[in-house]
């Protein structure tokens, strides 16, 4: 009998893993690959450490117009399934307080085993391969794909064609067009997990000072939502993961013409009343020191200067005000928003409620995580629902 042909642009992680999947279920199986070897993008995730998935999930851990969409794909292929196949194939995972890397520490190895896995399965790799065109219904096939120099036929085809996000070369958000080429409706795409750009012009003053503290974002005035941990202030605005956190919602609000604003506490730890105790205490302690000097060993000498330059210094510390004027551009950031609108795809087989046989997987569907490996275990679990559904004979 022969086999089922399935095509799949992209040999990111959500691509490598539905190649995988398909394969398995007994499918023959391409992948098409733009860049000169696949999983570029996988090496450059967890400063090259590869955060590959998450033992705990927040309520908030997944974004996008339906949220709630991921979670059929994750109970068909949990993080639990995702832990057993990468032992299976290779990797031994080491637990960092919840968040799962390679016991290698290289993101390489998780490429390296994933390719071992394909290449075992008879999987075919093709580099440099960009896809121009689709074509439905010729040569007695639901597809034809066009490349520069080839085209190849397939039952069934999976996009998975990553986002626009990443300074790796390929990432030109080209899946958006070929999605729309078949009537998908595509969400607007921003980017998500990044630095924010504020207005104003005094930030070189504190740029490069790091601080724990507490980032509230509201847009409109209405608040959104807060984050705690390490900041970064920069001379552009400000950075860290409880901004990249924000990001998403900040960035979507400025371009769809909304105010975004910020609001630190640089002192989360304290309520109001604690803080001006504090400040009086030491004031009393050592009456000699001047405002500046009353902050030396609370706050870094750069953040001292900008916090003292405020008309109401409590209010500066628990309350500093920043307008977002923009996120930084897509290839600065981790990830995209936006994407392939999910409600045109089914949820328990990733396959388009528009055009039979086409599937979709990973950041080219409207689905965004946070930091903390949840990115990448939406790519093995989008990827692994639509590399087995794929593979299945089309049912008259």
């Amino acid at each position: 009998m022969k086999k089922r042909q399935v095509v799949i642009t992209g040999a990111g992680a959500c691509g490598l893993m539905a190649a995988i999947m398909a394969a398995r279920n007994g499918a023959a199986v391409t992948v098409l690959e733009q860049n000169e070897k696949p999983g570029k993008k996988i090496c450059a995730t967890g400063n090259g450490r590869c955060n590959f998935s998450n033992l705990a999930r927040p309520d908030d851990a997944y974004r996008g117009e339906h949220p709630e969409f991921v979670e059929d794909a994750l109970r068909e292929f949990s993080v639990e399934n995702t832990i057993e196949f990468f032992k299976e194939i290779g990797i031994y995972p080491l637990n960092r307080n919840g968040y799962l890397y390679p016991r290698s520490n290289q993101a390489q190895s998780v490429v390296d085993v994933l390719c071992m896995e394909a290449a075992s399965l008879g999987v075919k790799i093709k580099t440099n391969e960009q896809v121009t065109e689709i074509k439905t219904g010729t040569n007695g096939k639901n597809f034809q794909i066009l490349t520069k120099g080839w085209h190849y036929d397939a039952d069934a085809l999976i996009l998975a064609n990553g986002s626009r996000a990443s300074s790796v070369s390929g990432s030109d958000g080209s899946g958006y067009m070929l999605a729309e080429s078949f009537h998908h409706r595509i969400v607007p795409v921003y980017p998500a997990l990044t630095a924010l750009k504020c207005k104003g012009s005094s930030f070189k003053a504190w740029a490069g000072v790091r601080t724990e503290g507490e980032i509230s974002l509201f847009t409109d005035g209405k608040f959104c939502k807060s984050e705690h941990g390490e900041l970064q202030l920069t001379e552009y605005g400000i950075s860290g993961i409880p901004v990249f956190q924000l990001s998403t919602y900040a960035v979507r609000a400025v371009r769809e013409g909304h105010k975004a604003e910020l609001r630190i506490n640089f002192m989360p730890e304290l309520s109001e009343e604690e803080l001006k105790k504090l400040l009086y205490a030491r004031k009393k302690a050592c009456p000699y020191k001047k405002e500046k000097e009353l902050l030396v060993g609370l706050f870094p000498e750069k953040l001292i200067k900008i916090l003292i330059s405020q008309k109401q210094l409590v209010s500066a510390i628990r309350e500093f005000p920043l307008e977002v004027q923009d996120g930084m551009s897509f290839s600065q950031a981790q990830v995209c928003s936006g994407g392939v609108d999910t409600s045109q795809v089914n949820s328990q087989t990733m396959e388009s409620k528009l055009c039979r046989g086409l599937y979709f997987a990973g950041e080219l569907l409207d689905i965004d995580g946070t930091c903390g490996g949840y990115n990448l275990q939406w790519a093995w679990s989008s990827g692994a629902v639509a590399g087995k559904n794929a593979a299945k004979e089309e049912k008259n």
